[in-house]
């Protein structure tokens, strides 16, 4: 697998709890790839992309490093991503 939707990437990420608050994030405005703004679920990322999410406690910045085909624990999530930043707005 070389890409993955956003909103699906996000959820196995464990960053959201569903997949449909996924969606409902990025139709928001509240993801950015790459530093752009995208508002369209169904985008795909790709290994390397830079996504910035902004959260109700925060601010993350993750960089995906995998993909999953299903939703594993959060020691599944990890591996998918490297967290280049968390913090407080």
């Amino acid at each position: 697998m070389e890409r993955q939707r956003l909103d699906k990437w996000l959820w196995h990420a464990r960053v959201v709890k569903a997949r449909t608050s996924a969606a409902d994030l990025v139709e928001k405005g509240h993801v950015r790839i790459n530093g752009v703004r995208e508002k369209a679920p169904g985008h795909a990322v790709k290994v390397g992309d830079v996504l910035t999410v902004g959260l109700d406690r925060g601010v993350r910045v993750l960089k995906v490093l995998a993909f999953s085909e299903r939703r594993g624990d959060a020691t599944a999530a990890r591996v998918l991503y490297d967290e280049l930043h968390s913090g407080k707005e």
